[in-house]
């Protein structure tokens, strides 16, 4: 790649949108909120894994997850500091094909996100108000429509409301570890796991929501075209890693200290964090359940504004529809992108929080090994790329601390849950599907460079995008063969009647992975056939 390539990739500039100028302290908040905004969902992990086990995961999975994926959304959010970050990263390393699915997956599941949030927020709320199911989707769909409202005013408010936010949620989070570890009743980490689960089964119960947890750090690149100075992202993003250690770990350990009763606790209808102020301040109870609130409130927030640049920054490559680019002239705002999540979250805030979140999981994991593998390709193919902040390693070290945050986001596949396990497969087929029609009827990047872009006359598609397809399609063949094998030894089938109460539903659902590793298969020979009679040999690798 030339250097005048490589400026053309690189160049920030996008029509329409707005820039500000947004103090390093902001982004922080903003990150923050997009990351955590407070320890909530943690609750479920002390039950399911153990109170022992969950601490130590939270106090592990920062230096095995979140902090490389902060250290590489550092590095290559100042090396590419472009509007649609994290998909411009994988497109850069990966090629077209291979960048719109780290986009397509992670913009849909930020989607599936921000409706979780709202979803949570109700439920706070009818914990301490009796409301009927039509008052609690009232209140979900007025506080879409306002947050929607802030994101089409721009990022700057997005910022100011986060900022607010982030300090409140601070300042309750801190009091609920300062009176945990005032009143120490016990060893927090006693059990280690529930007496009746294997230590493999319970890693399996906590490990999807100790992922969901730490993840997010990526999700403000997507707006570094709208920063006048879209490197303050990377170094916010190093403050922000160690902020959200302390705001789970402290509270959590706290909590069970002066608590106990591992296994009343739950996000809903349990013990909770603020029940550790509310034993010796009652009053400060009901406070806290208003803070949980405006917490969902803050994810929501900053979650419009990450999501609807996705598909903004897809749009304009060709690779979504067109009108999802315009952009309001006063304040240079992605409007349709901002009202089609806006109105995605009031339709889907109706389902319940348990089949949101079986979509959402293997998404965002998928579009996290991607981004690790590209900032590994860049690291090799780019070793001379301007990176104005480098992980102080080398080339090996770098690949090092890449290589255990996949292999968690591919053991956290099969431990999950086999529910979670379909759901995630089928979501995944999305991104092929959605390339192909949108490949097809926008033209891609092939409609803006043709030569270094240049497309298949056949099958209307990138030049090598079959073989693409035919190897995705094989890897999800053998992700389903190991699931075929390895989910009967490690589910029980009856928890799953018991808990949809459904007599055979784990039957089913391996029915269901046995047919669609079928179909996959078939799906890969027949692309490897189609590929073999279609693809340029000598360009089908490129």
């Amino acid at each position: 790649m030339d250097s005048n390539e490589a400026a053309a990739m690189i160049d920030p500039a996008q029509p329409g949108l707005k820039k500000y100028r947004m103090t390093t302290s902001t982004v922080v908040f903003m990150i923050f909120c997009l990351c955590a905004a407070g320890a909530y969902g943690i609750e479920d992990m002390i039950p399911n894994a153990g109170p022992g086990l969950t601490l130590v995961m939270l106090i592990v999975l920062p230096f095995v997850w979140s902090t490389p994926m902060g250290l590489v959304a550092a590095e290559l959010g100042s090396a590419i500091p472009e509007e649609g970050g994290f998909y411009k990263w994988v497109q850069r390393a990966c090629g077209e094909f291979w960048g719109f699915q780290a986009g397509w997956w992670r913009t849909i599941s930020i989607y599936f996100d921000n409706t979780i949030y709202v979803v949570l927020a109700g439920s706070y709320v009818a914990s301490v108000i009796d409301l009927t199911p039509i008052e609690e989707y009232i209140f979900k769909a007025s506080v879409i429509v306002f947050f929607t409202y802030i994101n089409l005013r721009g990022i700057r408010d997005v910022g100011a409301v986060s900022k607010g936010i982030s300090i409140v949620v601070m300042i309750a989070f801190a009091m609920v570890a300062v009176f945990g570890f005032a009143n120490w009743q016990s060893n927090p980490f006693v059990p280690f796991i529930p007496p009746d689960q294997t230590l493999l089964q319970s890693i399996g119960a906590g490990i999807a929501v100790g992922i969901w947890v730490y993840s997010g750090y990526e999700s403000m690149s997507t707006m570094a075209g709208e920063l006048e100075d879209p490197q303050v992202i990377p170094k916010a993003t190093l403050i922000t890693v160690p902020l959200i250690m302390a705001v789970y770990i402290l509270p959590t350990m706290g909590g069970l200290a002066s608590l106990g009763s591992w296994s009343e606790w739950a996000s809903e209808g349990g013990l909770s964090y603020g029940d550790v102020i509310a034993n010796h301040i009652p009053a400060l109870g009901i406070v806290f359940v208003f803070v949980a609130v405006i917490a969902q409130f803050s994810l929501l927030n900053t979650y419009i504004a990450s999501g609807s640049r996705g598909f903004f920054a897809l749009a304009e490559d060709n690779l979504a529809p067109r009108a999802l680019v315009k952009c309001s002239k006063e304040r240079g705002v992605p409007y349709i992108a901002v009202l089609s999540l806006g109105a995605f979250s009031l339709i889907v805030s109706m389902f319940p929080f348990g089949v949101i979140v079986v979509v959402d999981a293997m998404l965002f994991m998928s579009a996290y090994v991607l981004i690790f593998i590209a900032a590994c390709i860049l690291r090799i193919k780019e070793p001379d790329m301007d990176r104005p902040f480098r992980v102080p390693f080398g080339t090996k070290g770098f690949i090092a601390m890449c290589v255990p945050p996949i292999c968690i986001a591919f053991m956290a596949l099969f431990l999950s849950g086999t529910d979670y396990f379909v759901g995630g497969m089928l979501a995944l087929l999305s991104g092929p599907v959605a390339y192909f029609i949108f490949k097809r009827k926008y033209g891609g990047l092939t409609k803006k460079d043709p030569v270094r872009h240049p497309v298949n006359p056949i099958t209307r598609l990138g030049i090598g995008d079959t073989r693409r397809m035919a190897w995705m399609f094989g890897g999800l063949t053998a992700i389903g063969i190991i699931a075929v094998f390895f989910l009967p030894w490690y589910e029980d089938p009856q928890s799953y009647t018991d808990d949809y109460g459904i007599e055979g539903l784990f039957n089913i659902l391996m029915s269901c992975i046995r047919w669609m590793t079928a179909a996959f298969g078939a799906l890969t020979v027949v692309l490897l056939v189609i590929a073999k009679r279609v693809e340029p040999a000598k360009l089908a690798a490129q």
